[in-house]
């Protein structure tokens, strides 16, 4: 059953192209009662496959800034390990509460750059030209060190955060976003799920289920992508955080 389900949400993450990682603990914590810092860790650790896959193949298309997302990864990996290690001393019911508010967080994030571009753009001033020099260190290390404790400690890609950073801090184009912001998760999910493995919160059955489950669905659900339109797919790709965070609130 547990790799049934991940079959069917990774055909709705590759549907949609987005990283589910909440969704994926979402499920594994309300649908099959696995505990919330073994999800955290599972969610994690898949991360790190399916990022390497979208950054090598952004990559090769130049859709990354390499020392942009090189500069925010390493601050992410020490934001990672120490976002792992404040989550493993967190309760569980108070742990899978935030997790849930962090999710529900990353789908409101997402709706106003789905729908309210043009709020956004008269609100927030985004960066013409990409961050270099000092700042770049600055900020990089900063801001990857904030986003990487998110992600060790609630299990969120914090993509929808990274991309918005990324675009007004950095000056990132909105074309490279989406790669250079898989290179920036890609170190802070291996260090986050590291971290929980050193902490004996990783379950190899349940993480090999949901890996297999995730990355075979995840490649027939691309298939269909194309043939959706736009309007549908940002109603998933809002609706999925925010059904998600709404289940792991209600019922953590």
């Amino acid at each position: 059953m547990l790799f049934a389900s991940m079959l069917a949400l990774g055909a709705l993450i590759g549907f949609v192209g987005a990283g589910g990682a909440g969704v994926t603990i979402a499920l594994l914590t309300v649908g099959f009662h696995v505990p919330i810092h073994t999800a955290l860790a599972v969610a994690l650790a898949s991360m790190v496959f399916t990022m390497l896959s979208g950054t090598i193949s952004h990559f090769r298309q130049h859709e990354v800034l390499v020392k942009t997302g090189a500069i925010m990864g390493a601050g992410g990996i020490a934001g990672a390990y120490l976002g792992a290690n404040f989550s493993n001393i967190v309760p569980s019911a108070i742990l899978s509460a935030i997790t849930g508010i962090m999710l529900a967080s990353s789908a409101l994030t997402l709706y106003i750059k789905m729908y309210q571009a043009e709020w956004l753009g008269r609100h927030i001033k985004i960066r013409q030209e990409p961050l270099t020099g000092r700042k770049l260190w600055i900020y990089g290390i900063a801001i990857g060190l904030f986003m990487g404790f998110l992600s060790g400690a609630f299990g969120i890609g914090a993509a929808a955060y990274i991309q918005l950073a990324l675009m007004v801090v950095f000056g990132v184009p909105l074309l490279q976003t989406i790669g250079t912001c898989m290179m920036v998760i890609l170190p802070i999910s291996a260090a986050g799920g590291l971290s929980y493995l050193f902490n004996g919160r990783l379950d190899f059955p349940i993480f090999i289920q949901t890996l297999a489950g995730l990355m075979i669905g995840a490649w027939f659900g691309a298939k269909m992508t194309h043939l959706a339109p736009l309007p549908l797919l940002r109603v998933f790709i809002v609706g999925m955080p925010a059904v998600g965070g709404l289940v792991m609130i209600l019922f953590h």
